[in-house]
């Protein structure tokens, strides 16, 4: 797949870190500092703008390190880009910790995960087909 991309800001494009990586690190356009105080949130900007194929979207996530090292994730997780979004790539990003976290220019902030998909057309129904499950919401599944 082929994504076209528009780079404004002042890191590399953004690639895969191995050849089995999902995801490529987004990082952080700022033109200075940010402080993310405990339990802020805050839209980071990437610079980056994408025209992604018809049939797939991105998907911003969080990355594992800053979330298990600094208490940071993606609060809106996954993030979806739409393919006929062409605005640029924000991350919406919390804290999560006790202590203040310093975002600073080219901070790898979260990973973006390109992903097809498949519509849904509803068909209006006066009953579903039952299961041995039911109505039973979370938990209820029998996995242990």
């Amino acid at each position: 797949m082929k994504v076209k991309i528009i780079n404004k800001s002042t890191n590399d494009t953004p690639e895969y870190s191995t050849l089995n990586s999902a995801g490529m690190d987004l990082r952080a356009d700022l033109s200075s500092s940010i402080t993310l105080k405990p339990f802020d949130r805050i839209l980071i900007k990437t610079g980056l703008f994408l025209e992604i194929p018809q049939g797939f979207e991105a998907q911003v996530r969080p990355r594992s390190g800053l979330a298990i090292k600094k208490g940071i994730t993606v609060l809106n997780s996954p993030g979806t880009i739409d393919a006929d979004y062409r605005g640029e790539v924000g991350v919406i990003l919390i804290n999560l910790s006790k202590d203040d976290f310093i975002i600073n220019n080219g901070e790898r902030i979260a990973q973006l995960v390109f992903a097809s998909f498949s519509k849904a057309d509803f068909l209006n129904v006066d009953v579903l087909e039952e299961t041995k499950r039911g109505a039973k919401g979370f938990g209820s599944s029998g996995v242990k």
